[in-house]
């Protein structure tokens, strides 16, 4: 059964770029502050392998946390 969950998420190259009063080549500025997403997901570990798939650290994104939510 899946479960929900919400995924709290920003990328510290954005956050960079904006404390240095510059732009990420790809991402718009909204990433320097934390988005969330709802994932579905059968446990929370398969939450967070999705989110890990979809939200790389290779390209700077930062999961802070996931959360089930009812």
């Amino acid at each position: 059964m899946q479960q929900k969950f919400e995924a709290a998420i920003f990328n510290e190259e954005v956050l960079a770029a904006v404390q240095e009063g510059e732009h990420h080549k790809n991402l718009s500025d909204s990433w320097a502050e934390t988005h969330y997403f709802d994932v579905y997901a059968s446990s929370l570990e398969e939450a967070w392998e999705k989110m890990r798939r979809k939200y790389s650290v290779d390209r700077g994104f930062i999961i802070k946390a996931i959360d089930e939510v009812d």
